[in-house]
């Protein structure tokens, strides 16, 4: 099983990115955004480790994990967020070797969507790693625009992030996303052509 992780920061792309490759590459997508989500919203021993750091706000009126809520709680605050992702990472990383142990035996590219990947050290797993990058005044405006985020939630965002120039850096595969999405396709298939090589 080939595995492939695919990163970048918030609003760069990455999953749209992600989309596009695995159309033109024989593979499956661990989303840990979405995995993430799922967890939140229905795995039970991760919801009370939530509500037993963060309180009772963070719960909707329907018993249910705000991510509004608890978004506005951990990017205003470092150590809060560390606590959030020190609950959420360790459940991420169990969905994430229980996929990955189904496909061990196959050709099929196991591509990892992972926002924090660099972050949490997923880097150390994954050999092969593909930022997906965009201008900071593009990054933000997606931010804004896209996402309705206020200013200051997005700012944090951005801010707890790594800087996308130390992840390009790092990187083994570079893509652009300040194109049209016709060019992310031609970058799909270039990269999808130097991987199968």
């Amino acid at each position: 099983m080939p595995v492939l992780g695919i990163t970048g920061g918030i609003a760069t792309g990455k999953t749209t990115f992600t989309r596009r490759l695995v159309k033109v590459l024989n593979g499956e997508v661990f989303d840990v955004d979405a995995t993430a989500r799922e967890l939140l919203q229905n795995n039970e021993a991760v919801k009370a480790a939530v509500v037993a750091a963060f309180g009772k706000g963070v719960v909707d009126e329907t018993g249910q994990i705000s991510r509004p809520r608890l978004r506005e709680i951990v990017f205003q605050d470092p150590a809060k967020r560390k606590a959030l992702e020190a609950i959420i990472h360790p459940a991420v990383r169990e969905e994430w070797k229980r996929k990955a142990g189904q496909l061990e035996n196959s050709p099929t590219w196991f591509l990892v969507d992972h926002p924090l990947l660099y972050e949490t050290g997923a880097d150390q797993v994954l050999k092969q790693v593909v930022v997906v990058a965009c201008s900071a005044s593009t990054q933000r405006s997606r931010l804004l625009k896209e996402r309705g985020l206020p200013p200051h939630v997005a700012d944090g965002i951005l801010s707890a992030q790594w800087p996308l120039g130390e992840k390009i850096k790092r990187a083994d595969f570079l893509v652009w996303s300040d194109t049209p999405l016709a060019q992310l396709d031609v970058q799909a298939t270039q990269l999808a052509n130097l991987l199968m090589r």
